[in-house]
């Protein structure tokens, strides 16, 4: 180059003729400069003095082109799709709630039958109302409500006893 305004005429040129192409737009201006910093590293062997506007421009257009196609294969994510997803567990707590489980279960099965049995029953059938589980359990509905806080305080006991602490 000889000097800086034939730089800018051939800017110029480049960058009208990418960006004409309206998918090209928003790489039009990074596609032109790879185009120069491709003209310094490689120095291309020109058949014509006047062919250097043409690679040039054949460079940012495929360039641009490249950037283009790469911008396409992104799937961009709305914000609010990323608040709707619940954050993943950690494997340290998944473990520890298994091991909490597996703990609160053993506990259970050292219960005496009609605790183990309402112990089962809440668990499995939250929805059950307290005539219900009274009629499952052969007790009084009145009963119900003592022997639900019976069985969550020992069970509570026992597993602080293990070392699993109650929020």
């Amino acid at each position: 180059m000889r000097n800086e305004n034939e730089v800018r005429r051939l800017s110029t040129r480049m960058n009208r003729i990418v960006g004409a192409n309206p998918g090209f737009r928003a790489e039009v201006d990074d596609a032109c400069q790879m185009a120069w910093l491709e003209l310094l590293s490689r120095q291309p062997v020109l058949q014509d003095a006047n062919g250097l506007a043409g690679w040039l421009t054949t460079v940012a257009w495929r360039h641009a082109l490249r950037a283009a196609e790469n911008r396409a294969r992104v799937q961009l994510v709305d914000d609010a799709c990323l608040d709707a997803h619940e954050p993943t567990e950690s494997p340290e707590a998944k473990t520890l709630a298994g091991e909490l489980a597996a703990a609160l279960w053993r506990e259970v099965e050292k219960f005496p039958e009609r605790h183990r049995r309402m112990m089962l029953l809440l668990a499995h059938f939250p929805e059950l109302r307290h005539d219900q589980l009274a009629a499952e359990l052969g007790i009084s509905p009145s009963s119900v409500s003592r022997i639900r806080h019976r069985c969550l305080t020992v069970l509570r006991r026992r597993l602080e006893a293990e070392g699993f602490s109650y929020p």
